[in-house]
């Protein structure tokens, strides 16, 4: 899942993403009903790590007036430089890590994340189990899911000759040269292993190599390979189709309604992020005091409004702004057994996926 959000969710969804590291200038009514209240050990801060722009400015705030706990929001670039930094403090210095989902895996077999004590969260009740239960965290012994993105498809209808339904029709001779896809090699490199029936998660190299072939017979028909702000390449008509994140195309959606959103009948992937406090976390009740309030469906609504990802809070759904909804909450009929997460995968069908996303770029002139 592409994170959040480096790319600006624009005037359309509250300015100013880059909230300057829990700093606000702004407050407003997130939610002050019973549930979070000051850490119980006393604790006066919270270590926030995780990307930048997660959050609106007044969610922070409020959380802040409430509870009198300073928010230190401290940011990685990527799942690994967060995986090296916690591995080094051993556990430590940050008291609740938003990531994920195959990095904390990682992260739960190394022992750097707490068990979670749920008598601390009230509202734990509202999460959506359609999120828990996942491969990283089975037992929902760890972790809290904190936004979901499903890998999609989205076209102009009015300059798109084809009527697209799934992947398989992105190698449609009419869509050539006019076609964007985001940067994410597993995820590009899969939409061919689903185009030919097989698992995201292939150990088998040779399956992993034939769905290369396949990915080269795309090529004439790839424009622009990007993994950032690749909706406004759509939105602009630089090219008719895109695959693209979810937050991305809730921005395209937002600028032309009248764009096409497909969920590939070849099968949906699936990425969620979570929220977890490390397993030497200086100021662990901070952590669940923080948990708690997020979960809070009118403060959930605010922060999933602002991120453009799917809600993982079931309670907040019905709160969502009917011009997010389509975007924000699992689409009609929306059936998990359809769905497949990307994970870790032994080294050697991950170099075959490295050599397979070379020979594309290169076919692709990118």
């Amino acid at each position: 899942m592409k994170k959040a959000i480096s790319l600006v969710l624009a005037a359309a969804l509250c300015a100013g993403v880059l909230a300057g590291c829990g700093q606000s200038q702004s407050s407003s009514a997130a939610g002050t009903s019973s549930g979070s209240q000051a850490a119980a050990d006393g604790s006066k801060e919270l270590n926030l790590f995780t990307w930048v722009g997660m959050f609106p400015d007044e969610v922070i705030s409020d959380f802040e007036a409430e509870t009198g706990i300073k928010v230190n929001y401290s940011n990685f670039d990527t799942d690994e430089t967060m995986l090296q930094k916690l591995s080094q403090a051993k556990g430590g210095d940050y008291d609740l890590v938003i990531a994920d989902d195959y990095i904390i895996e990682t992260a739960i077999a190394q022992g750097l994340v707490a068990e979670l004590d749920t008598s601390k969260l009230e509202n734990w009740g509202n999460i959506n189990p359609v999120y828990q239960g996942q491969f990283y965290d089975p037992e929902n012994a760890y972790t809290v899911p904190y936004g979901a993105g499903v890998q999609t498809i989205v076209y102009n209808p009015a300059v798109v000759d084809v009527e697209i339904k799934g992947y398989a029709d992105l190698w449609n001779a009419a869509l050539e040269d006019n076609l964007a896809v985001i940067g994410n090699y597993r995820v590009i490199n899969g939409m061919a292993l689903k185009v030919m029936g097989e698992s995201y998660n292939t150990e088998d190299t040779a399956t992993i190599q034939a769905a290369g072939q396949k990915l080269l017979e795309l090529a004439p028909n790839i424009r622009l390979i990007k993994d950032d702000n690749t909706q406004d390449d759509l939105i602009s008509g630089e090219v008719g189709a895109a695959v693209m994140y979810t937050s991305q195309v809730t921005m395209a959606k937002l600028a032309d309604p009248s764009l096409e959103v497909v969920f590939p009948e070849e099968g949906i992937g699936l990425g969620i992020m979570a929220q977890f406090i490390p397993s030497n976390a200086p100021h662990a009740d901070a952590a669940y005091a923080f948990i708690d309030y997020i979960l809070r469906p009118e403060v959930s609504k605010a922060c999933f409004e602002y991120m453009g990802y799917y809600c993982t809070n079931q309670a907040a759904d019905e709160l969502i702004a009917d011009e997010y909804k389509e975007f924000l909450t699992l689409p009609e009929g929306f059936d998990d057994d359809n769905t497949e997460m990307i994970q870790p995968i032994s080294a050697e069908a991950e170099e075959a996926h490295v050599q397979v996303w070379t020979e594309f770029k290169n076919a692709c002139g990118q």
